[in-house]
Protein backbone atom coordinates (compact mmCIF):
# COMPACT_ATOMS: atom_id res chain seq x y z
CA UNK A 1 0.00 0.00 0.00
CA UNK A 2 1.23 3.49 -0.74
CA UNK A 3 2.62 6.11 1.56
CA UNK A 4 0.50 9.51 1.66
CA UNK A 5 3.31 11.34 0.52
CA UNK A 6 3.84 8.42 -2.76
CA UNK A 7 -0.18 8.96 -3.50
CA UNK A 8 0.45 12.96 -3.82
CA UNK A 9 3.71 12.69 -5.62
CA UNK A 10 1.49 10.32 -8.09
CA UNK A 11 -1.64 12.76 -8.32
CA UNK A 12 0.87 14.94 -9.14
CA UNK A 13 2.55 13.34 -11.83
CA UNK A 14 -0.64 12.02 -13.04
CA UNK A 15 -1.88 15.56 -13.57
CA UNK A 16 0.77 16.78 -15.63
CA UNK A 17 1.28 13.18 -18.07
CA UNK A 18 -2.21 13.99 -18.63
CA UNK A 19 -2.26 17.31 -19.44
CA UNK A 20 -4.23 18.76 -16.59
CA UNK A 21 -1.22 21.14 -14.76
CA UNK A 22 1.84 21.89 -15.98
CA UNK A 23 4.88 24.14 -13.73
CA UNK A 24 4.70 27.27 -15.33
CA UNK A 25 7.55 28.45 -17.40
CA UNK A 26 8.96 25.06 -17.25
CA UNK A 27 11.53 25.42 -20.54
CA UNK A 28 13.29 27.81 -18.70
CA UNK A 29 13.08 26.07 -15.27
CA UNK A 30 10.46 27.04 -14.14
CA UNK A 31 8.52 30.01 -11.82
CA UNK A 32 8.00 29.09 -8.16
CA UNK A 33 4.62 28.75 -6.75
CA UNK A 34 2.83 29.09 -10.44
CA UNK A 35 1.70 26.70 -12.62
CA UNK A 36 -0.64 26.83 -15.91
CA UNK A 37 -3.53 24.58 -16.34
CA UNK A 38 -3.26 22.36 -19.28
CA UNK A 39 -6.16 21.15 -21.90
CA UNK A 40 -7.79 18.69 -19.96
CA UNK A 41 -7.01 20.80 -16.62
CA UNK A 42 -8.54 24.14 -18.59
CA UNK A 43 -11.83 22.25 -19.42
CA UNK A 44 -12.08 20.86 -15.62
CA UNK A 45 -11.46 24.08 -13.87
CA UNK A 46 -14.03 25.75 -16.13
CA UNK A 47 -16.61 22.87 -15.33
CA UNK A 48 -16.18 23.49 -11.97
CA UNK A 49 -16.64 27.19 -12.00
CA UNK A 50 -19.71 26.31 -13.87
CA UNK A 51 -21.24 24.04 -11.36
CA UNK A 52 -20.85 26.90 -8.99
CA UNK A 53 -22.20 29.26 -10.68
CA UNK A 54 -25.11 27.58 -11.65
CA UNK A 55 -25.48 26.38 -7.74
CA UNK A 56 -25.10 29.96 -6.69
CA UNK A 57 -26.26 32.35 -9.14
CA UNK A 58 -28.80 30.20 -11.30
CA UNK A 59 -30.69 28.49 -8.45
CA UNK A 60 -31.09 31.39 -6.27
CA UNK A 61 -33.65 33.86 -7.28
CA UNK A 62 -31.83 36.86 -5.07
CA UNK A 63 -28.46 35.93 -5.82
CA UNK A 64 -26.24 38.08 -8.92
CA UNK A 65 -23.11 37.61 -10.59
CA UNK A 66 -20.17 40.39 -11.27
CA UNK A 67 -16.94 40.47 -12.46
CA UNK A 68 -14.68 43.63 -11.31
CA UNK A 69 -11.44 45.37 -12.11
CA UNK A 70 -8.08 43.09 -11.02
CA UNK A 71 -6.93 47.08 -11.32
CA UNK A 72 -8.66 49.07 -7.89
CA UNK A 73 -8.19 52.38 -6.41
CA UNK A 74 -5.43 52.03 -3.68
CA UNK A 75 -7.31 53.66 -0.98
CA UNK A 76 -9.68 50.48 -1.21
CA UNK A 77 -6.95 48.30 0.03
CA UNK A 78 -6.05 50.80 2.84
CA UNK A 79 -9.57 50.49 3.57
CA UNK A 80 -10.19 47.27 3.89
CA UNK A 81 -7.20 46.72 6.31
CA UNK A 82 -4.85 45.27 3.59
CA UNK A 83 -2.31 47.51 3.46
CA UNK A 84 -1.88 47.91 7.19
CA UNK A 85 -2.32 44.13 8.44
CA UNK A 86 -2.23 41.71 5.82
CA UNK A 87 0.59 40.12 7.05
CA UNK A 88 2.08 36.58 7.69
CA UNK A 89 4.40 35.62 10.41
CA UNK A 90 7.47 34.37 8.40
CA UNK A 91 10.55 32.84 9.50
CA UNK A 92 13.45 31.99 7.54
CA UNK A 93 16.06 29.04 7.75
CA UNK A 94 19.40 30.71 7.67
CA UNK A 95 21.07 27.27 6.46
CA UNK A 96 18.73 26.64 3.20
CA UNK A 97 17.61 30.83 3.02
CA UNK A 98 14.21 28.95 2.88
CA UNK A 99 11.06 31.03 4.39
CA UNK A 100 8.18 29.68 6.04
CA UNK A 101 4.75 30.55 7.72
CA UNK A 102 5.67 30.00 11.00
CA UNK A 103 2.10 28.98 12.03
CA UNK A 104 1.88 26.26 8.94
CA UNK A 105 5.30 24.72 10.97
CA UNK A 106 3.92 24.62 13.73
CA UNK A 107 0.43 22.69 12.21
CA UNK A 108 2.75 20.41 10.20
CA UNK A 109 4.40 19.54 13.49
CA UNK A 110 0.81 19.03 15.20
CA UNK A 111 0.11 16.78 12.06
CA UNK A 112 3.34 14.59 12.92
CA UNK A 113 1.79 14.02 16.71
CA UNK A 114 -1.41 13.04 15.96
CA UNK A 115 -0.21 10.43 13.20
CA UNK A 116 2.04 9.25 15.21
CA UNK A 117 -0.87 8.99 17.98
CA UNK A 118 0.63 11.84 20.19
CA UNK A 119 -2.44 12.99 20.95
CA UNK A 120 -2.07 14.55 23.99
CA UNK A 121 1.27 16.59 22.60
CA UNK A 122 -0.68 17.65 19.48
CA UNK A 123 -3.75 18.55 21.72
CA UNK A 124 -1.07 20.66 24.01
CA UNK A 125 0.82 22.30 20.69
CA UNK A 126 -2.68 23.50 19.11
CA UNK A 127 -3.37 25.35 22.48
CA UNK A 128 -0.30 26.76 22.52
CA UNK A 129 -0.15 27.91 19.10
CA UNK A 130 -3.95 29.09 19.18
CA UNK A 131 -2.54 31.23 21.88
CA UNK A 132 0.35 32.27 20.05
CA UNK A 133 -2.08 33.99 17.32
CA UNK A 134 -4.39 35.41 19.19
CA UNK A 135 -1.98 37.62 20.85
CA UNK A 136 0.03 38.65 17.70
CA UNK A 137 3.01 37.23 19.98
CA UNK A 138 5.82 36.56 16.98
CA UNK A 139 8.41 35.94 19.93
CA UNK A 140 5.92 33.41 21.58
CA UNK A 141 6.11 31.44 17.90
CA UNK A 142 10.02 31.14 17.60
CA UNK A 143 9.98 29.89 21.47
CA UNK A 144 7.59 27.35 20.21
CA UNK A 145 9.38 26.40 17.02
CA UNK A 146 12.19 26.08 19.31
CA UNK A 147 11.26 23.91 21.93
CA UNK A 148 9.55 21.40 19.67
CA UNK A 149 12.62 20.93 17.73
CA UNK A 150 10.48 21.68 14.50
CA UNK A 151 13.50 21.56 11.71
CA UNK A 152 14.13 23.17 8.20
CA UNK A 153 12.25 20.23 5.78
CA UNK A 154 15.06 21.30 3.31
CA UNK A 155 18.02 21.85 4.94
CA UNK A 156 16.95 19.43 8.66
CA UNK A 157 18.65 22.24 10.63
CA UNK A 158 16.66 24.50 13.42
CA UNK A 159 18.82 27.88 12.47
CA UNK A 160 16.02 29.91 12.70
CA UNK A 161 15.29 33.98 12.14
CA UNK A 162 13.10 35.56 14.40
CA UNK A 163 9.46 35.44 12.92
CA UNK A 164 8.26 38.94 11.18
CA UNK A 165 5.46 39.71 9.69
CA UNK A 166 5.36 39.83 5.50
CA UNK A 167 2.56 41.68 3.61
CA UNK A 168 1.78 39.47 0.71
CA UNK A 169 0.25 42.34 -1.86
CA UNK A 170 1.89 42.56 -4.89
CA UNK A 171 1.85 46.35 -6.14
CA UNK A 172 2.61 47.62 -9.10
CA UNK A 173 2.88 51.14 -10.98
CA UNK A 174 0.00 52.90 -12.90
CA UNK A 175 0.93 55.55 -15.12
CA UNK A 176 2.66 56.29 -18.26
CA UNK A 177 5.64 57.77 -16.83
CA UNK A 178 7.46 56.16 -14.16
CA UNK A 179 7.73 59.68 -12.07
CA UNK A 180 4.24 60.70 -12.45
CA UNK A 181 2.74 56.88 -11.95
CA UNK A 182 0.38 56.09 -9.22
CA UNK A 183 1.44 52.42 -6.77
CA UNK A 184 -1.57 50.22 -7.48
CA UNK A 185 -2.51 46.73 -6.08
CA UNK A 186 -2.98 43.55 -7.91
CA UNK A 187 -5.73 42.64 -5.57
CA UNK A 188 -5.40 39.84 -3.06
CA UNK A 189 -9.31 38.70 -2.86
CA UNK A 190 -12.15 39.45 -4.88
CA UNK A 191 -14.57 40.54 -2.30
CA UNK A 192 -13.70 44.21 -2.11
CA UNK A 193 -14.58 44.69 -6.05
CA UNK A 194 -18.04 43.45 -4.37
CA UNK A 195 -18.22 45.28 -1.72
CA UNK A 196 -18.07 49.02 -3.83
CA UNK A 197 -20.07 47.33 -6.41
CA UNK A 198 -23.27 46.93 -3.94
CA UNK A 199 -24.86 50.14 -4.31
CA UNK A 200 -24.28 49.71 -8.03
CA UNK A 201 -25.97 46.44 -7.97
CA UNK A 202 -28.69 47.00 -5.58
CA UNK A 203 -30.07 49.93 -7.11
CA UNK A 204 -29.54 48.80 -11.38
CA UNK A 205 -30.81 45.02 -9.78
CA UNK A 206 -33.78 46.44 -7.87
CA UNK A 207 -32.74 43.90 -4.89
CA UNK A 208 -34.17 43.60 -1.89
CA UNK A 209 -32.46 42.55 1.34
CA UNK A 210 -31.44 39.91 1.87
CA UNK A 211 -29.18 39.45 -1.33
CA UNK A 212 -25.82 38.06 -2.61
CA UNK A 213 -23.43 39.49 -5.59
CA UNK A 214 -21.10 36.66 -6.38
CA UNK A 215 -18.17 37.06 -8.45
CA UNK A 216 -15.49 34.36 -10.23
CA UNK A 217 -12.05 36.16 -10.76
CA UNK A 218 -7.96 36.19 -10.01
CA UNK A 219 -6.94 37.09 -7.31
CA UNK A 220 -2.67 37.62 -5.99
CA UNK A 221 -0.64 37.08 -3.22
CA UNK A 222 3.09 36.58 -2.41
CA UNK A 223 3.09 33.58 -1.05
CA UNK A 224 6.82 32.72 0.09
CA UNK A 225 5.93 29.17 0.24
CA UNK A 226 5.92 26.90 -2.71
CA UNK A 227 4.40 23.67 -1.59
CA UNK A 228 2.20 20.98 -1.85
CA UNK A 229 1.34 21.60 -5.46
CA UNK A 230 -1.75 24.14 -6.75
CA UNK A 231 -2.72 24.50 -3.05
CA UNK A 232 -0.63 28.08 -2.37
CA UNK A 233 -0.20 29.86 -5.48
CA UNK A 234 1.03 33.13 -5.98
CA UNK A 235 -1.83 34.03 -8.56
CA UNK A 236 -4.77 31.95 -8.31
CA UNK A 237 -8.69 32.03 -8.98
CA UNK A 238 -11.66 32.73 -6.08
CA UNK A 239 -14.92 32.12 -6.23
CA UNK A 240 -16.97 34.41 -3.44
CA UNK A 241 -20.53 35.25 -2.49
CA UNK A 242 -21.23 38.20 -0.32
CA UNK A 243 -24.49 37.67 1.17
CA UNK A 244 -26.18 41.33 2.60
CA UNK A 245 -28.29 41.08 5.12
CA UNK A 246 -30.33 42.66 7.63
CA UNK A 247 -28.56 43.34 11.02
CA UNK A 248 -29.13 41.03 13.76
CA UNK A 249 -30.75 38.21 11.28
CA UNK A 250 -26.57 37.59 10.46
CA UNK A 251 -25.74 34.74 12.52
CA UNK A 252 -28.76 32.71 11.22
CA UNK A 253 -27.88 33.11 7.49
CA UNK A 254 -24.16 31.79 8.62
CA UNK A 255 -25.39 29.07 9.76
CA UNK A 256 -27.57 28.27 6.67
CA UNK A 257 -24.73 29.17 3.78
CA UNK A 258 -22.54 26.91 6.10
CA UNK A 259 -25.00 23.67 5.87
CA UNK A 260 -25.52 24.92 2.01
CA UNK A 261 -22.05 24.80 1.36
CA UNK A 262 -21.06 21.77 2.79
CA UNK A 263 -23.83 20.19 0.71
CA UNK A 264 -22.57 21.69 -2.59
CA UNK A 265 -19.13 19.89 -1.66
CA UNK A 266 -21.25 16.61 -0.88
CA UNK A 267 -23.04 16.29 -4.11
CA UNK A 268 -20.31 15.39 -5.83
CA UNK A 269 -20.11 11.85 -4.33
CA UNK A 270 -16.73 12.04 -2.20
CA UNK A 271 -15.71 10.02 0.68
CA UNK A 272 -18.22 12.24 3.20
CA UNK A 273 -15.60 11.30 5.77
CA UNK A 274 -12.85 13.15 4.32
CA UNK A 275 -14.81 16.55 5.10
CA UNK A 276 -15.13 18.51 7.91
CA UNK A 277 -16.09 21.82 9.45
CA UNK A 278 -13.18 24.07 11.28
CA UNK A 279 -14.21 26.45 13.50
CA UNK A 280 -11.61 29.20 13.58
CA UNK A 281 -10.25 29.99 17.16
CA UNK A 282 -8.66 33.55 16.56
CA UNK A 283 -11.47 35.41 14.35
CA UNK A 284 -10.40 38.12 12.19
CA UNK A 285 -11.46 41.33 13.95
CA UNK A 286 -13.74 42.61 11.42
CA UNK A 287 -15.49 38.76 12.03
CA UNK A 288 -18.28 37.49 14.59
CA UNK A 289 -18.49 33.73 13.50
CA UNK A 290 -16.32 31.91 10.75
CA UNK A 291 -15.89 28.31 9.81
CA UNK A 292 -13.51 26.54 7.59
CA UNK A 293 -14.95 23.81 5.04
CA UNK A 294 -11.79 21.33 5.55
CA UNK A 295 -10.84 18.16 2.80
CA UNK A 296 -8.45 15.19 4.17
CA UNK A 297 -5.65 15.59 1.18
CA UNK A 298 -2.62 13.17 1.42
CA UNK A 299 -0.72 15.81 3.39
CA UNK A 300 -3.44 16.17 5.71
CA UNK A 301 -6.66 18.46 6.42
CA UNK A 302 -7.12 21.37 4.88
CA UNK A 303 -9.04 24.42 4.32
CA UNK A 304 -10.99 24.08 0.65
CA UNK A 305 -13.60 26.94 1.41
CA UNK A 306 -14.34 29.85 4.24
CA UNK A 307 -17.85 31.03 5.51
CA UNK A 308 -17.51 34.05 7.29
CA UNK A 309 -20.07 36.08 9.41
CA UNK A 310 -18.02 40.01 8.53
CA UNK A 311 -20.63 41.97 10.38
CA UNK A 312 -20.92 45.25 8.45
CA UNK A 313 -17.29 46.19 8.68
CA UNK A 314 -16.43 45.88 4.95
CA UNK A 315 -19.15 48.52 3.63
CA UNK A 316 -18.71 50.93 7.01
CA UNK A 317 -14.96 51.29 5.69
CA UNK A 318 -15.50 52.05 2.73
CA UNK A 319 -18.45 54.60 3.66
CA UNK A 320 -15.97 56.22 5.55
CA UNK A 321 -12.66 56.33 3.52
CA UNK A 322 -15.23 56.98 0.53
CA UNK A 323 -17.18 59.53 1.95
CA UNK A 324 -19.86 57.61 -0.07
CA UNK A 325 -23.53 56.52 1.94
CA UNK A 326 -23.44 52.65 1.18
CA UNK A 327 -27.05 51.88 3.21
CA UNK A 328 -29.82 50.42 2.33
CA UNK A 329 -33.39 51.28 2.67
CA UNK A 330 -35.70 48.54 4.60
CA UNK A 331 -39.13 49.01 3.75
CA UNK A 332 -40.09 46.53 5.98
CA UNK A 333 -38.79 48.25 8.88
CA UNK A 334 -38.95 51.61 7.89
CA UNK A 335 -35.35 52.38 8.44
CA UNK A 336 -32.06 52.98 6.35
CA UNK A 337 -29.24 51.15 7.74
CA UNK A 338 -25.38 49.19 6.32
CA UNK A 339 -25.89 45.53 6.24
CA UNK A 340 -23.97 43.05 7.73
CA UNK A 341 -22.42 40.11 5.76
CA UNK A 342 -21.96 36.32 5.48
CA UNK A 343 -19.00 35.67 3.08
CA UNK A 344 -18.54 32.13 1.26
CA UNK A 345 -15.14 31.91 -0.11
CA UNK A 346 -13.64 28.84 -1.90
CA UNK A 347 -10.50 28.55 -3.75
CA UNK A 348 -11.09 27.20 -7.30
CA UNK A 349 -7.34 25.73 -7.46
CA UNK A 350 -7.79 24.25 -4.15
CA UNK A 351 -11.09 22.81 -5.16
CA UNK A 352 -9.29 21.55 -8.29
CA UNK A 353 -6.82 19.72 -6.25
CA UNK A 354 -9.24 18.42 -3.63
CA UNK A 355 -11.46 16.75 -6.82
CA UNK A 356 -8.06 15.60 -8.44
CA UNK A 357 -6.97 14.18 -4.69
CA UNK A 358 -10.73 12.50 -4.50
CA UNK A 359 -11.04 11.31 -8.22
CA UNK A 360 -7.78 9.67 -8.68
CA UNK A 361 -7.48 5.75 -7.80
CA UNK A 362 -4.89 3.05 -8.74
CA UNK A 363 -7.23 -0.22 -9.08
CA UNK A 364 -5.48 -3.82 -8.95
CA UNK A 365 -7.73 -5.45 -11.67
CA UNK A 366 -5.34 -8.69 -11.61
CA UNK A 367 -7.28 -12.26 -11.90
CA UNK A 368 -6.16 -16.11 -11.40
CA UNK A 369 -5.06 -15.54 -15.26
CA UNK A 370 -3.22 -12.19 -15.73
CA UNK A 371 -1.86 -9.27 -13.84
CA UNK A 372 -3.93 -5.95 -14.70
CA UNK A 373 -4.24 -2.58 -13.36
CA UNK A 374 -5.55 0.72 -14.11
CA UNK A 375 -5.27 4.66 -12.63
CA UNK A 376 -8.54 6.22 -13.16
CA UNK A 377 -9.91 9.37 -12.29
CA UNK A 378 -13.51 8.58 -10.76
CA UNK A 379 -14.64 12.41 -11.74
CA UNK A 380 -18.13 12.91 -11.25
CA UNK A 381 -19.83 13.02 -14.62
CA UNK A 382 -20.94 16.46 -14.87
CA UNK A 383 -17.53 17.96 -14.50
CA UNK A 384 -15.39 15.19 -16.32
CA UNK A 385 -12.95 17.33 -19.28
CA UNK A 386 -14.49 14.96 -21.80
CA UNK A 387 -17.77 13.45 -21.87
CA UNK A 388 -17.67 10.83 -24.05
CA UNK A 389 -14.77 9.07 -26.05
CA UNK A 390 -16.11 7.79 -29.50
CA UNK A 391 -14.66 4.92 -30.77
CA UNK A 392 -14.69 3.13 -33.99
CA UNK A 393 -13.74 -0.93 -33.62
CA UNK A 394 -11.14 -0.90 -36.23
CA UNK A 395 -10.12 1.90 -38.84
CA UNK A 396 -12.00 0.47 -42.18
CA UNK A 397 -15.37 -1.18 -43.01
CA UNK A 398 -16.39 2.46 -42.98
CA UNK A 399 -16.13 2.20 -39.35
CA UNK A 400 -14.49 5.48 -38.97
CA UNK A 401 -17.33 6.85 -40.81
CA UNK A 402 -20.09 5.71 -38.57
CA UNK A 403 -18.39 6.72 -35.78
CA UNK A 404 -17.56 10.16 -36.92
CA UNK A 405 -21.50 10.42 -37.54
CA UNK A 406 -22.05 9.68 -34.03
CA UNK A 407 -19.56 12.16 -32.72
CA UNK A 408 -21.84 14.87 -34.85
CA UNK A 409 -24.56 14.07 -32.94
CA UNK A 410 -23.25 14.59 -29.92
CA UNK A 411 -20.21 17.55 -30.15
CA UNK A 412 -22.97 20.09 -30.14
CA UNK A 413 -24.42 19.43 -26.66
CA UNK A 414 -21.13 17.81 -24.67
CA UNK A 415 -17.37 18.18 -25.14
CA UNK A 416 -16.45 14.27 -27.17
CA UNK A 417 -13.78 12.97 -28.33
CA UNK A 418 -12.61 10.73 -31.28
CA UNK A 419 -9.79 8.04 -31.17
CA UNK A 420 -9.03 5.05 -33.28
CA UNK A 421 -5.16 4.63 -32.28
CA UNK A 422 -4.47 1.03 -30.27
CA UNK A 423 -6.72 -1.91 -29.63
CA UNK A 424 -9.67 -0.94 -27.81
CA UNK A 425 -8.26 -1.81 -24.37
CA UNK A 426 -5.56 0.56 -24.30
CA UNK A 427 -8.25 3.13 -25.73
CA UNK A 428 -10.17 2.42 -22.51
CA UNK A 429 -7.08 2.95 -20.38
CA UNK A 430 -6.32 6.16 -21.87
CA UNK A 431 -9.74 7.39 -20.87
CA UNK A 432 -10.47 6.05 -17.32
CA UNK A 433 -6.98 8.24 -16.86
CA UNK A 434 -8.33 11.37 -17.45
CA UNK A 435 -11.78 10.45 -16.22
CA UNK A 436 -13.98 10.46 -19.39
CA UNK A 437 -17.08 8.44 -17.93
CA UNK A 438 -18.25 6.99 -21.06
CA UNK A 439 -16.83 5.31 -23.95
CA UNK A 440 -19.09 4.57 -27.24
CA UNK A 441 -17.32 2.04 -29.60
CA UNK A 442 -18.87 1.62 -33.13
CA UNK A 443 -18.54 -2.03 -34.92
CA UNK A 444 -19.74 -3.73 -37.57
CA UNK A 445 -22.66 -4.71 -35.52
CA UNK A 446 -23.58 -0.96 -35.85
CA UNK A 447 -23.54 -0.56 -39.50
CA UNK A 448 -26.71 -2.99 -39.55
CA UNK A 449 -28.90 -1.94 -36.62
CA UNK A 450 -27.64 1.77 -35.25
CA UNK A 451 -26.37 0.45 -32.29
CA UNK A 452 -23.25 0.78 -30.19
CA UNK A 453 -21.67 -0.01 -27.56
CA UNK A 454 -21.77 1.81 -24.22
CA UNK A 455 -18.62 0.95 -21.38
CA UNK A 456 -18.94 2.75 -18.06
CA UNK A 457 -15.86 3.79 -16.39
CA UNK A 458 -15.84 3.34 -12.68
CA UNK A 459 -17.89 -0.01 -13.03
CA UNK A 460 -16.35 -0.90 -16.46
CA UNK A 461 -19.62 -3.00 -17.78
CA UNK A 462 -20.32 -2.78 -21.23
CA UNK A 463 -24.36 -2.28 -22.81
CA UNK A 464 -25.98 -2.25 -26.31
CA UNK A 465 -27.46 1.31 -26.83
CA UNK A 466 -29.15 2.41 -30.02
CA UNK A 467 -27.68 5.63 -31.26
CA UNK A 468 -31.05 7.75 -31.22
CA UNK A 469 -30.58 7.57 -27.59
CA UNK A 470 -27.81 8.41 -26.70
CA UNK A 471 -28.39 12.30 -26.65
CA UNK A 472 -31.11 11.33 -23.66
CA UNK A 473 -28.44 8.71 -22.37
CA UNK A 474 -25.53 11.01 -21.71
CA UNK A 475 -28.21 13.91 -20.57
CA UNK A 476 -28.97 11.59 -18.08
CA UNK A 477 -25.13 10.71 -17.00
CA UNK A 478 -22.88 13.77 -17.78
CA UNK A 479 -25.52 17.01 -17.55
CA UNK A 480 -26.08 19.05 -15.10
CA UNK A 481 -29.73 18.79 -14.34
CA UNK A 482 -29.29 15.41 -12.01
CA UNK A 483 -26.41 17.56 -10.04
CA UNK A 484 -28.65 20.69 -9.68
CA UNK A 485 -31.46 18.77 -8.61
CA UNK A 486 -29.47 17.54 -5.97
CA UNK A 487 -28.88 20.52 -4.75
CA UNK A 488 -32.47 21.76 -4.52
Amino acid sequence: MKTNDELFKNVISHAKEYGFVFPSSEIYDGLSAVYDYGQLGAELKNNIKTYWWKAMVQLNENIVGIDSAIFMHPKIWKASGHVDGFNDPMIDNKDSKKRYRADQLIEDKIARYEKDGKTDKAAKLQADLDAALNSDDLGRLKSIIEEHEIACPVSGTKNWTEVRQFNLMFSTQMGAMADGSEEVYLRPETAQGIFVNFLNVQKTGRMKIPFGIAQIGKAFRNEVIARQFIMRMREFEQMEMQFFVRPGTELEWYNQWKETRLKWHLALKPNPSKYRYHDHVKLAHYANAAVDIEYEFPFGFKEVEGIHSRTDFDLSQHQTFSGKKLQYFDPEINQNYVPYVIETSIGLDRMFLTILCNAYEEEDLSTDEKQDSRSVLHLHPALAPIKAAVFPLTKKDGLPEKAREVMDLLKIDYNIIYEEKDAIGKRYRRQDAIGTPICITVDHQSLQDDTVTIRHRDSMEQERVAIKDLEKLLDGIVGWKPLLQSLL
